[in-house]
């Protein structure tokens, strides 16, 4: 008989198998998350391009080149960034189209007039790209050198102007089609799924950071790093959420919700750094009292965030009942802390202060948290909500220096590259200006603009050298529009690959946009390597001459214009202090992070310079919620009080607002002496009305409040690690 055994693997077999096969599993879902997505990008912007300029010639416009040119300007990997960069391209082509006919037709016949026009038309045009943010700058920057591509050739046929600006309208049309129909349709990245998927790490991130505030003592050094980190947070929100509101409309329809999301947020962010500084003082000075006092409640509220945080990485089904757990402790906070603050009059007196002012904040923090989770939560269905008709807007601010130094520099370069044209009648000349208008927009945000052009101007040269070998060898042997996108494939394909990575990002820029600018194929190509070379060479000085005007005149990094922003960013001090109450909040937040976020990317991170905008952002946040608190308590308490409140006590509080805008205004010595010398007279004056006040009444409390408000600016000015000067 003949008897056969089946095999089976062994145990440890199946292990090492099923262990390589989620090995293989994480490794392919990390490259498809990260290198799958640039060489994604790759192929759409390849296809979008080639076929753009396959539509350009089929209509035989007079220059196919345009068309692909606008796709490598457009292409952005989530599909919401290129229709929102479509929809601002098309409204700045078509301003600076309407411009250049416009001037054409008063100073045509006067080339210096008109060059002078045209040079004022991009400055305004740059200065208000820096003003602006996200792709409402693009419209402004297209608006500028748009009417340069079209108004400078008008120096040399006038009589060409208006068709030359509808042929150029018909490019740029079919290039903004392309790319938005090539994103849209093709394996499409929304900005929604980011959007999401950002803020669901976001809340999991902050919750971690929160509970290891409340329940550790984090450095300094450590707290600065991860509060600066959310700050970039804050402002990069704000950007997707306008990227997503233009590819999908429930996503508009839920746009208000969103803003007011990210103010709750920020609002949380602030009471969580307030709470940070106030318990980093009093565990330096040693009160060991009122550290006793309010450790269970910290304790407690740090395993709630923990908690959330878990739900939130899991999934959100038991997220409500978590919400009630803590809408639980916000109700019983008020009554458990009061009976704790008897207990402290009675034992440490001394300490009541100190003890009602973080209570205070932690009630306030415990608040902005439930409205931000409440908020998260609605997420989730797509239904109209009453925040849906809320008015929590996003006001970036921009120094004022900054717009009117982007004005000058632009200004001053493409005037240079304009009077060097008149002067010596080069023939490339009017590459010359085009290209300097078109370096100085593209340039405008960038942090180091000397570098950012001088990449450029690689990544261009590189482009000219590709151009005559194309024009010299490949398109006179090219026949047929299937082999020359294959021929196009390795330009295109290499200027796309360093566009989509940040370190060779502005490389990509000149080689992508500058081949297709100088040497993309026509439908009756021109086989003229001199002419080519001579605009290439135009190219090149124009972006050297722009490079010189930024590392010369202004550069942004410069410390007076540092200094500038940095009293802007204080200038906020001034708003909290003296602004209508309405709104005021959602103001002051969105202002004061955008005005730092400007200093991050001038400032090398870890600098001297970096960590003391840092600090000054901190303390501006900190004393500015706590005086718009003190306003707002102050505004209740005269009201609910039914009669005048005593002028002494209420002067007092006048004139120590008063004195913060000075202090942060012209920060020494003398101006800190100054204002901690009225906060303590508004804190005398304060607690001598309160002790006229019935025990265990609401306008006590109120007062108490008010109090705490007081001694919170005056703790934050006494410290240590702020960047007050002092004797």
């Amino acid at each position: 008989m003949d008897i056969r055994y089946s095999r089976s693997p062994s145990l440890s077999q199946r292990t090492d198998v099923s262990r390589w096969l989620r090995l293989a599993r994480k490794a392919s879902s990390h490259w498809a998350l990260n290198d799958g997505l640039i060489w994604l990008h790759l192929f759409k912007t390849v296809a979008a391009a080639l076929l753009a300029l396959g539509i350009a010639m089929l209509l035989d416009l007079q220059q196919p080149r345009t068309a692909m040119t606008t796709v490598f300007v457009l292409m952005q990997p989530v599909s919401g960034m290129v229709l929102a960069k479509s929809f601002y391209r098309v409204i700045g082509t078509a301003v600076g189209t309407v411009f250049a006919i416009l001037l054409a037709g008063v100073c045509v016949q006067d080339p210096e007039l008109y060059l002078f026009g045209l040079t004022c038309w991009i400055g305004v045009c740059t200065a208000a790209a820096v003003r602006n943010r996200h792709f409402r700058w693009y419209g402004f920057v297209l608006a500028g050198y748009t009417a340069a591509l079209i108004g400078v050739p008008a120096l040399m046929q006038p009589n060409a102007l208006f068709l030359a600006a509808l042929t150029r309208a018909a490019e740029v049309s079919i290039g903004i089609l392309c790319s938005s129909a090539v994103s849209a349709l093709v394996f499409p990245i929304q900005a929604t799924t980011t959007l999401f998927r950002t803020l669901k790490q976001r809340t999991i991130e902050f919750t971690d950071f929160a509970a290891g505030v409340l329940s550790t003592a984090l450095p300094v050094d450590l707290f600065e790093k991860r509060f600066a980190a959310l700050v970039d947070e804050i402002v990069g929100f704000e950007a997707t959420r306008t990227f997503a509101s233009y590819e999908d409309p429930d996503m508009r329809a839920r746009a208000a919700r969103l803003a007011r999301l990210n103010s709750d947020f920020m609002n949380a962010c602030a009471r969580l750094h307030a709470l940070h500084q106030l318990l980093k003082r009093l565990r330096g000075s040693g009160a060991a009292e009122t550290i006793a006092a309010i450790s269970p409640f910290l304790d407690e509220l740090s395993v709630l965030l923990v908690d959330v945080g878990r739900k939130v990485q899991k999934g959100e089904p038991e997220m409500p009942e978590l919400m009630e757990r803590i809408k639980a402790f916000q109700t019983g906070l008020a009554r458990r802390a009061r009976e704790t603050q008897r207990e402290i009059e009675r034992v440490a007196p001394r300490s009541m202060l100190d003890y009602v002012t973080a209570m205070e904040l932690v009630h306030r923090f415990v608040g902005e948290f439930l409205s931000y989770c409440d908020i998260y939560l609605s997420l989730a269905n797509s239904r109209k909500h009453v925040l849906d008709k809320s008015r929590a807007r996003y006001e970036p601010q921009t120094s004022p220096y900054v717009v009117g130094l982007a004005f000058v520099r632009t200004v001053v370069a493409v005037g240079a590259a304009s009077w060097f044209w008149i002067a010596s009648g080069w023939p490339g000349g009017s590459f010359l200006v085009t290209g300097a208008a078109i370096t100085c927009a593209l340039s405008s945000t960038s942090p180091v603009p000397p570098k950012f052009t001088l990449q450029i101007a690689a990544g261009a040269a590189l482009s000219l050298l590709f151009g005559c070998v194309f024009l010299s060898y490949v398109y006179p042997k090219i026949d047929g529009f299937p082999l020359l996108c294959a021929a196009l494939l390795l330009p295109l394909g290499l200027g796309a690959f360093l566009m989509a990575r940040r370190s060779t990002a502005a490389y990509g820029v000149g080689f992508a946009v500058f081949f297709c600018l100088l040497a993309g194929p026509d439908n009756v190509i021109d086989y003229a390597p001199d002419v080519l070379m001579n605009n290439g060479l135009s190219i090149l000085v124009s972006m050297l001459l722009c490079a010189v005007a930024f590392a010369v005149i202004f550069p942004p990094q410069m410390p007076w214009l540092v200094e500038k922003i940095k009293r802007h960013l204080r200038g906020q001090i001034a708003m909290a202090c003296t602004a209508p109450l309405p709104g005021l909040d959602g103001r002051f937040q969105s202002s004061t992070h955008d005005l730092m976020s400007q200093l991050r990317t001038l400032l090398i991170t870890q600098s001297h310079r970096h960590r003391d905008a840092l600090q000054w952002m901190l303390a501006t946040l900190e004393v500015g919620h706590a005086t718009i608190d003190l306003r707002g308590e102050l505004q209740l308490a005269t009201g609910v009080s039914g009669r005048t409140p005593k002028p002494r006590w209420l002067a007092s509080i006048d004139m120590a607002v008063r004195a913060l805008p000075v202090l942060f205004d012209q920060p020494n010595a003398k101006h800190l002496r100054s204002a901690l010398a009225t906060v303590n007279v508004a804190i005398s004056t304060a607690q001598t009305h309160l002790e006229e006040l019935e025990p265990h009444t609401a306008e006590r409390y109120r007062m108490l409040r008010i109090i705490g408000c007081l001694h919170f600016v005056r703790t934050a000015l006494l410290d240590r690690d702020a960047p007050f000067p002092r004797d």
